[in-house]
């Protein structure tokens, strides 16, 4: 890899030779050893590296060795992702490194739904459902609908490269899995891994569901859904809980609504087999840990490391606490995050319930939605400085030597058609970090068909991009 920089570099090689002023021992190293030794180096040295010297700024600023820096920090698939889109073309990789580190807005699009020859063929509104981008596709599950009905129906839209902003839904499934809303529903590979939910007689499940999606060139999208062999050991029957996976291979919950509408706190790990024709499951018991909540998000930030963050409390009271959840030499550990919430915005607060929280391009979290303790629905969007958090031990990747504003929390402006305000919904990431799908929820009843409390269902879906400006 840094024999390719080092060649990707030749263009900036007259310019460096006729540098006659530096005669520092480094300058005399190759150029692709140099290259190496810079990617073990956080921003910050790459930053203060290129200020040595006219021959070693031409070599920093390299635009491969600073692919290869996006690489390391954001992971291959991302990268190759955001080469494939014609969105970033001709982009110089670090000045999209610091494009991302000031991200300060999101571009909003509703997206339109192809429907052949007229017939009215996509899925309803609904809430508490699942939405999952794998193999290239939006898949949705469930969720709750009016009248407090579950829903059992499977969807998929296939995205692909050259999505032109028009969705195209195929109903797949219906009654397998059984009905059900607040499920969690996690990507694994190609598959998806689904557990829990609550069904419309209030019966709380923990049955967990394998889906696989596979693509076709003559068959198309296919989807297939079968019952997971976990053995004697399941967690407790519940719905609301929070799910993750954990580095590809594992599942995580933790908490929700079990039985008797009480709140749960504990937290579960689904060690699944290569094949995923069986899995195990182990409960985590840690101190501390997290109070009992439903309604919150867990989001794997890299490795073993977990976010936790918000939920309704046992007391119904509505949270904004910031948990980690790590392992080292197989020991898990709880770690609360706090912090002085000191750039909020005056007239907004963190805490919500009902919200959804994504790992984006740069290693954030991109929260949206939610209600308050007074159901006020939101519809602002938020960023999460995970490398700011005291606790997490990641590579160093902001480089403030750039003048970059390190902080914790950021508001991001929305632009566009923006979603109206709305909790229970759904959100999903592509694969290359940039764009966040967001479907359905709980709406005001005022521009929707309501119930006779004034609570709707939305079935519309949205685009929210990272503004990267060029």
């Amino acid at each position: 890899m840094a024999m390719a920089m080092a060649e990707g570099s030749s263009s900036s090689t007259t310019a460096i030779n006729r540098d006659e002023s530096s005669s520092s021992p480094i300058t005399k190293i190759a150029q692709d050893h140099i290259f190496s030794i810079l990617l073990l180096l956080p921003i910050e040295s790459i930053v203060c590296f290129a200020m040595t010297c006219r021959k070693l700024k031409f070599l920093a600023y390299s635009d491969s060795l600073w692919e290869s820096v996006c690489r390391r920090d954001w992971g291959s698939s991302a990268i190759d992702a955001l080469k494939a889109s014609s969105s970033v073309q001709g982009i110089h990789w670090k000045k999209l490194y610091q494009q991302v580190y000031q991200l300060d807005s999101v571009c909003c699009h509703k997206l339109l739904v192809e429907t052949p020859d007229g017939d009215e063929i996509f899925p309803g509104p609904r809430a508490s459902h699942s939405l999952n981008f794998v193999n290239g596709c939006l898949v949705l599950f469930g969720g709750g609908c009016e009248g407090g009905r579950h829903l059992d129906d499977t969807w998929i839209a296939y995205i692909g490269n050259d999505f032109k902003r028009t969705l195209k839904w195929q109903k797949k499934y219906s009654g397998i899995p059984s009905g059900r809303f607040g499920h969690s529903c996690v990507v694994m590979g190609d598959s998806l891994i689904l557990f829990g939910g609550i069904n419309d007689h209030g019966i709380r499940q923990n049955d967990t569901w394998v889906g696989q999606v596979i693509l076709n060139e003559t068959l198309g999208v296919t989807l297939s859904w079968r019952l997971l062999d976990v053995g004697a050991i399941a967690p407790p029957p519940r719905g609301a809980h929070a799910g993750c996976c954990l580095d590809n291979k594992r599942m995580l919950i933790h908490g929700g609504i079990g039985l008797s509408g009480l709140r749960l706190g504990d937290t579960w790990i689904l060690d699944l087999s290569e094949n995923l024709c069986f899995g195990t499951w182990q409960e985590i018991v840690a101190h501390p840990c997290p109070p009992s909540r439903s309604g919150h998000t867990l989001t794997h930030i890299g490795g073993m490391q977990t976010i936790l963050f918000g939920g309704r409390g046992s007391g119904y009271e509505v949270l904004n606490d910031v948990w980690l959840l790590s392992a080292s030499q197989g020991h898990w550990r709880w770690m609360q995050q706090l912090f002085e919430p000191q750039n909020i915005p005056q007239g907004f607060t963190l805490a919500r319930v009902g919200h959804s929280a994504n790992l984006i391009l740069g290693s954030r979290l991109l929260i949206f939605g939610g209600e308050d303790s007074y159901r006020h629905r939101k519809d602002d969007f938020w960023v999460l400085d995970i490398n700011s958090l005291p606790s997490i031990k990641m590579q160093p990747s902001n480089p403030n030597s750039e003048g970059l504003l390190r902080k914790m929390w950021r508001l991001l402006e929305s632009i566009g058609e923006n979603p109206i305000c709305r909790s229970f919904h759904r959100a999903c990431v592509d694969h290359s970090g940039r764009c966040l799908y967001v479907f359905g929820g709980m709406v005001d009843g005022l521009l929707q068909p309501s119930e006779s409390s004034g609570l709707g269902f939305d079935g519309g879906i949205f685009l929210v991009e990272l503004v990267l400006r060029s």
